[in-house]
C-alpha cells in the first residue's frame, strides 16, 4: 500500500495526514476549504521544524514528508488511486454517513474505508457502504504525531482481513494498535469524557475552581493535562458530542452533559480553537503573558 488519501484538514486530518506522509506514504489531504489545507500544511511544516530542531529527523526526512502530501478540494480528485481513506471530518453523523456512501460511489471495493470517528458506531457507517466488510475504525489520538495509541474499532462485518490490514500499517506508522469492538465511546473516550464531565460537574457546583480542580487531578493523580484544561483542547463542541452519541447509544444518565458544558458550547466557547473555554487563549491574553516576563 503506497496510497493515501485523508478526509479533513483540522487537527486530526493534518496530524494523521502528517505520520503517513513522515513514514513514506504519498497522501492526499482532502478538505472543501482551502484555507483549512493552507492551515494544515503550514501545521505539518512547524511540526516537522519542531522535530529537526530536536534532531528527531533530518533536512532531507522534512522535504520528503512534505513532498509526499497533495492537497484537493473535492473527493472526486483526491481518492482516485488510494488503497486506504482515513475519515477524518467533524464529529457529525450525518456527514460522515454522507461521505462514505460518496466514497463507495468513487472507489473500488477493495479500498479500505476507515473512519477517525471517536464516538460513532463503525457498523452504523458500514452500512451505508457497498463494502462493510472493509470499513474500520481508526482512532487516532491527539497530538496524532506524538501519541501513539490507534483503537483499531471492528464494525459488525469488518473482515479478519481488513483488521490485519490496518494493524500491520499502524504499526509502520510508528503507533501502537489495540483492538476494540463496536460500542458507544470505545475505550478512550468511554473512559474519559465521564471524567471530564464529571470535572465540568465539580466546577458548576462550586467545589472548586478551573485551576483548582485540574491541578488536582495533575499532582494528585498525575494526570499531565488536568480534566478542565485537556476539554479545551479536545474542544468543548466534540466532548458534547462525544457524550450526546454515548448518552443515546447507552440510555444512561451517568453520560448526560452537563448543563454547563451545553452552555458554553451554545456560546460559542469551544476551547482552544475559539480562543475561549474553561480558559482564555485570546491573543490579547497571549500578549499579556509575554508582556509579563519582561516586567
Amino acid at each position: 500500500m503506497k496510497k493515501v488519501a485523508v478526509i479533513g484538514a483540522g487537527t486530526m486530518g493534518n496530524g494523521i495526514a502528517h505520520v503517513f506522509a513522515q513514514s513514506g506514504y504519498k497522501v492526499h489531504l482532502i478538505d472543501v476549504s482551502k484555507n483549512a489545507l493552507e492551515h494544515a500544511l503550514d501545521t505539518i511544516t512547524n511540526n516537522l521544524m519542531r522535530l529537526l530542531s530536536k534532531e528527531k529527523i533530518d533536512e532531507a526526512t522534512k522535504d520528503q514528508t512534505l513532498k509526499n502530501i497533495q492537497t484537493f478540494t473535492s473527493l472526486r480528485e483526491g481518492v482516485p488511486g488510494a488503497e486506504l481513506i482515513v475519515e477524518a471530518a467533524t464529529e457529525n453523523k450525518d456527514l460522515k454517513l454522507k461521505i462514505f456512501k460518496e466514497l463507495s460511489e468513487l472507489t473500488d471495493k477493495n479500498v479500505i474505508l476507515a473512519s477517525n470517528t471517536s464516538s460513532i458506531s463503525i457498523t452504523t457507517i458500514a452500512a451505508v457502504t457497498d463494502r462493510p466488510d472493509k470499513v474500520i475504525g481508526m482512532h487516532f489520538m491527539n497530538p496524532v504525531p506524538i501519541m501513539k495509541l490507534i483503537e483499531v474499532i471492528r464494525g459488525y462485518s469488518t473482515s479478519d482481513e481488513t483488521y490485519n490490514t490496518i494493524e500491520e500499517i499502524s504499526k509502520k506508522l510508528g503507533k501502537v494498535p489495540v483492538e476494540v469492538n463496536d460500542y458507544p465511546g470505545f475505550v478512550a473516550n468511554r473512559i474519559l469524557m465521564p471524567m471530564i464531565n464529571e470535572a465540568i460537574e465539580t466546577l458548576y457546583n462550586g467545589v472548586a475552581g478551573v485551576q483548582e480542580i485540574d491541578t488536582v487531578m495533575k499532582l494528585g493523580m498525575g494526570h499531565p493535562m488536568g480534566p478542565l484544561q485537556l476539554a479545551d483542547f479536545i474542544g468543548l463542541d466534540v466532548c458534547l458530542a462525544i457524550l450526546n452519541v454515548m448518552y443515546d447509544g447507552f440510555k444512561n444518565p451517568k453520560y448526560a452533559p452537563n448543563p454547563l458544558l451545553v452552555k458554553m458550547v451554545e456560546a460559542g466557547k469551544y476551547g482552544v480553537k475559539s480562543g475561549e473555554g474553561f480558559y482564555d487563549y485570546s491573543e490579547s491574553k497571549k500578549a499579556e503573558k509575554v508582556a509579563a516576563q519582561f516586567a
